[in-house]
């Protein structure tokens, strides 16, 4: 299955991660589905100002497979 969605996340919303916090990432996608996916996949699109861009996460059997950055 593949999921399109956009993020903005401040780098304060996402320091809840690195301390423990929170551990999954909940999202709305483009077709209005509710998703989640562990927080750690987001680590390195992770800048300065947080997480900003539009995203296609892929999962197979309800199993995670990849997230890209496509925008």
């Amino acid at each position: 299955m593949t999921y399109y969605f956009s993020l903005n996340l401040s780098s304060d919303d996402f320091l809840l991660y690195y301390q423990g916090v929170i551990n999954t990432i909940v999202v709305t996608t483009e077709n209005g589905l509710r998703v989640e996916f562990p927080a750690m996949h987001l680590r390195r699109y992770f800048l300065s100002g947080g997480i900003k861009g539009r995203f296609c996460l892929k999962t197979k059997d309800n199993k995670f497979l990849s997230l890209d950055k496509i925008s």
